[in-house]
């Protein structure tokens, strides 16, 4: 679930203004009897999951008392998952949602929030909630009981109503003289200052005026590393990612193209602490790529089975089809489950923080980025127009000939947008053209493997005269999809050459 809340500091003689101006038309506020709330928070010694807007508590008398909130980048809207168990046994997969900010270390009671609330539902004619209002009176208490501090809050969430209700109820309180309208965690102000110190992963920062070859690899990986650890949750929970791709795709694809900037940038970073990161990652996009390519042939199969309503195929056996995909996923998943709870998934995202907060550089990350990187970037790109490249290639070559090409080329690209932001507008130019080659060289991997694919699966059962059939014109389908992106490559190659993007190239 998806929690969106704003927080507003007021203090002991602020009174909550009449909140029937938020509600529309036909509609009205109820307000709810007072609850306590009791809430034991979770964390490591050093804060791990407060400093990075995370939190695992227990809150007496809630039906699944045990919660993990997560941040999503935006402030104020959270993941929240909530879970049953005892008081003083988090529930693990709870505990396992916060590996990437806790990594290994052990996690205690750090601080008790008692909080009493007066809540006020604003609602719409049919009675749904729009946006909860809350007034909030809070203690704060040490491992004895012993209250240590107090303070007053109003939160207003966010129920089945829509933004510009949420800010609407905002200007109200602000309007009787509440401040703020940011957000701060109860137990983050509970805990003071050392739970607003900056958290162990440093974000991208973006790039200097004029940065060295350095200041690029250092975004560079920052950017990757901070992908790949926000999606490990959510790669957990099967749930999608913030963009609406999958969370299993976002993080393969930061393991590739962190490994493929290491290998772009290997002049300006040590190679004793580049190889070993590089060969982790490799395992663990491996680990990934069994399920990503479940999800990608499931989305093809339904596609391919729907592209001719003039010559439908038996729906039945694209069902069994699918059914053995089903299967296949759920094995991948599995596996995955697997590597994120071991010692090595463990080491690797240890690993990961360390690199995205001092990256080992060479002396020769001192040089000026646009002198140092554009020579970086030719030697992909030579890989890819050369003959063992493009220039080799042609419409009859095998499907693995062009499969390796397409590997080049995102070798390439990746270059390309990592330097980008710090060499000139042509670089840009090239990645966006080289992303148009890519779409190409995907869309024919794609199809290649999942005619391969449907005549396997029709195999593994013989006896299924209509997957057969079905499985055989699906393979017919897909061979055209691949001789379409072959005859569409040419003219996706010429664009992405012209002299205009790649003049910057050495």
């Amino acid at each position: 679930m998806v929690e969106e809340e704003q927080k507003y500091e007021v203090d002991d003689a602020y009174v909550l203004p009449d909140l029937s101006a938020v509600a529309p038309a036909g509609g009205r506020v109820r307000a709810l009897p007072p609850v306590t709330l009791v809430a034991r928070y979770l964390d490591t010694v050093d804060l791990r999951l407060a400093r990075a807007g995370a939190s695992l508590r227990h809150r007496k008398g809630d039906e699944l008392p045990w919660t993990v909130k997560l941040p999503t980048g935006t402030p104020g809207v959270r993941h929240e998952i909530s879970r049953p168990g005892p008081k003083g046994q988090p529930p693990p997969e709870l505990v396992e949602l916060v590996t990437v900010l806790h990594r290994g270390a052990s996690l205690a009671p750090v601080t008790v929030v008692r909080t009493v609330r007066h809540a006020h539902e604003v609602c719409d004619e049919a009675g749904t909630v729009l946006v909860e209002v809350v007034d909030d009176r809070v203690r704060v208490l040490d491992a004895s009981g012993t209250a240590t501090g107090a303070f007053r809050e109003l939160e207003v969430e966010l129920k089945a109503g829509d933004r510009e209700l949420l800010e609407r109820a905002g200007s109200v309180l602000r309007g009787a003289g509440a401040r703020g309208g940011s957000f701060t965690p109860k137990h983050v102000r509970a805990l003071g200052a050392a739970a607003q110190a900056d958290p162990d992963l440093v974000a991208p920062a973006g790039l200097p005026t004029d940065p060295s070859a350095g200041d690029v690899v250092t975004e560079a990986v920052r950017k990757e590393v901070r992908r790949l650890l926000t999606h490990d949750p959510l790669v957990r929970l099967r749930a999608p990612a913030a963009s609406g791709d999958t969370a299993v795709h976002q993080m393969r694809v930061a393991c590739r193209r962190l490994r493929s900037d290491l290998r772009t940038f290997q002049p300006l970073v040590r190679r004793s602490w580049s190889r070993p990161l590089r060969d982790e990652l490799r395992w663990l996009a491996g680990v990934l790529g069994a399920a990503r390519d479940a999800e990608v042939l499931r989305e093809r199969l339904r596609r391919a089975a729907s592209a001719d309503p003039l010559s439908p195929l038996d729906s039945g056996a694209v069902d069994r089809l699918d059914e053995a995909l089903v299967a296949r996923q759920r094995v991948a998943h599995a596996a995955i489950d697997e590597a994120l709870r071991s010692p090595r998934y463990l080491a690797l995202v240890d690993a990961l923080v360390l690199a995205a907060r001092a990256p080992r550089l060479t002396r020769r990350a001192a040089t000026p980025a646009a002198r140092a990187l554009p020579k970086l970037v030719a030697r992909p790109w030579r890989r890819l127009t050369g003959p063992d490249g493009v220039d080799g290639l042609d419409p009859s070559s095998p499907d693995e000939r062009w499969h390796a090409v397409r590997k080049q080329g995102k070798q390439a690209r990746y270059a390309v947008n990592a330097v980008a932001p710090a060499v000139d507008r042509a670089a840009r130019r090239l990645s966006r053209a080289l992303a148009g080659v890519q779409d190409v060289l995907g869309e024919h991997q794609d199809a290649a493997v999942a005619a391969d694919t449907w005549l396997e699966l029709a195999a593994e059962r013989p006896a299924d005269h209509e997957v057969a059939v079905t499985a055989g014109r699906l393979a017919e389908r897909e061979r055209e999809s691949v001789r379409q992106m072959r005859a569409r490559f040419p003219a996706a190659w010429h664009r992405a050459t012209r002299r205009r993007r790649t003049r910057w190239l050495p």
